[in-house]
């Protein structure tokens, strides 16, 4: 099957955009050398769905040296970058990607993904996952197991392996201390303020933002969000959750409060319905809304149309509604995935160690998928500390390193108060 982006001719802007992050991920460029060397991956076929961004060319590139064939589709029909698609097609991946696929094409590159009969899968939703499992069953008995990246994929990939459905081994790269406390917090943040403010360019200090959601993604995004001048609401459902944000200086309110103050709203909770009409109609006159959330769900589109008498496009990414009432909100990236959509996602330096995880993980799963039970695992503790270890090199820092006494004493349960 020959590859489908939208223009080829970019593959030359790609390979620099790809030889940029390159440059910037020296985690994922030394496990590259180990897999050149090795060739863990040979014979195997890899099927993955992932935001097709210059840090996922890096990945890409180091799977194949790895031995692998690579099949590759977007996450989001937002989030593709065209030239690093096109560079990834002339590399010899199967490309099946392009910014701004309807529903049906977004499916039907996940269709091609999947007709090419992966042994090995990556996921960065569930999308692909769930699709193999509602395709022929025949497409799962040669897969040997997949890995998730991001949170709401892992929910639901836990809800399937709790109904009892999940049909091979799922590796949570989302849960790696390495992905969640870096990528989560330090990405998600600093990422999903770059596509509100390439957006929109307005001034975030001074303004009321609304964090819906304090997982490690709305941490992040609230604590750059302060860093940039905003005075920061957190919304939570979770108690423990709203007293961390209490306790790290954060105003915590229910959204129905919340809604009448925000100037910019960013949602963060991987659930449904969110912001919704009742919310809508208490807000500001031109109030933003955002959403750093995986799908476009979060922030209620039907209600926002239908109290709506006019929609217009004002700026690149950027959809102005007319309230009956004659005020207007504005909605980024058609409430997708505002830091892919509207920016490039995360840095690379923080998907370096995401994506290392990533090739270690399909590694692991190349040599012990047939073992694994079929439900949803932790990343490996081994391949945790290696990433830490690595990226810790990277930063040319150095740490200290137990002394025999030392872990003798931590293994010893006798000795006490002296």
């Amino acid at each position: 099957m020959e590859s489908k982006v939208k223009d080829p001719s970019l593959a030359q802007k790609g390979e620099l955009s790809i030889e940029w992050a390159e440059s910037r991920m020296p985690v994922l460029m030394r496990i590259r050398e180990e897999f050149a060397a090795k060739k863990p991956l040979k014979g195997i076929r890899l099927g993955a769905s992932l935001h097709v961004t210059k840090e996922t060319g890096v990945l890409m590139r180091t799977l194949l040296l790895g031995g692998a064939e690579v099949a590759l589709c977007a996450s989001n029909p937002l989030s593709t970058q065209d030239d690093v698609a096109a560079s990834l097609a002339s590399d010899g991946v199967k490309v099946y990607a392009w910014r701004r696929q309807t529903a049906d094409e977004y499916y039907s590159c996940i269709k091609k993904v999947i007709e090419s009969r992966p042994t090995v899968t990556i996921d960065d939703g569930a999308d692909l996952t769930a699709s193999i499992h509602e395709a022929n069953p025949d497409f799962i008995k040669d897969v040997l197991g997949g890995t998730e990246e991001t949170t709401t994929g892992v929910i639901r990939l836990r809800a399937l392996a709790e109904s009892g459905k999940l049909r091979y081994p799922i590796i949570s790269v989302n849960d790696a201390y390495t992905k969640y406390l870096f990528d989560n917090r330090y990405g998600t943040g600093q990422s999903t303020l770059d596509g509100i403010l390439r957006s929109t360019s307005v001034l975030l200090a001074g303004k009321t933002i609304v964090v819906a959601g304090y997982g490690w993604c709305g941490r992040g995004i609230a604590m750059r969000a302060r860093g940039m001048g905003a005075q920061v609401v957190v919304t939570e459902v979770d108690p423990v959750r709203a007293l961390e944000a209490l306790m790290d200086g954060f105003r915590v309110m229910p959204m129905d409060e919340a809604a009448e103050i925000g100037d910019i709203f960013v949602t963060a909770t991987g659930d449904i319905n969110v912001i919704r009409k009742q919310h809508m109609l208490k807000m500001k006159n031109g109030a933003i809304l955002g959403n750093a959330g995986h799908f476009n769900v979060e922030i209620s589109l039907p209600d926002l149309e239908s109290i709506s008498i006019r929609k217009r496009t004002v700026r690149n990414n950027v959809d102005e509604y007319s309230l009956t009432d004659g005020r207007r909100l504005y909605l980024l990236s058609e409430g997708r995935l505002v830091n892919l959509a509207a920016a490039e996602g995360h840095p690379s330096e923080v998907m370096m160690m995401s994506f290392a995880n990533q090739a270690l993980c399909v590694e692991y799963i190349v040599a012990h998928g047939k073992e694994l039970e079929k439900t949803v695992h932790k990343v490996p503790a081994e391949i945790d500390r290696k990433v830490a270890r690595l990226a810790v090199e990277s930063l040319g820092a150095r740490i200290d390193q137990l002394t025999d006494e030392q872990s003798k004493y931590l293994k010893s349960w006798e000795s006490g108060t002296v």
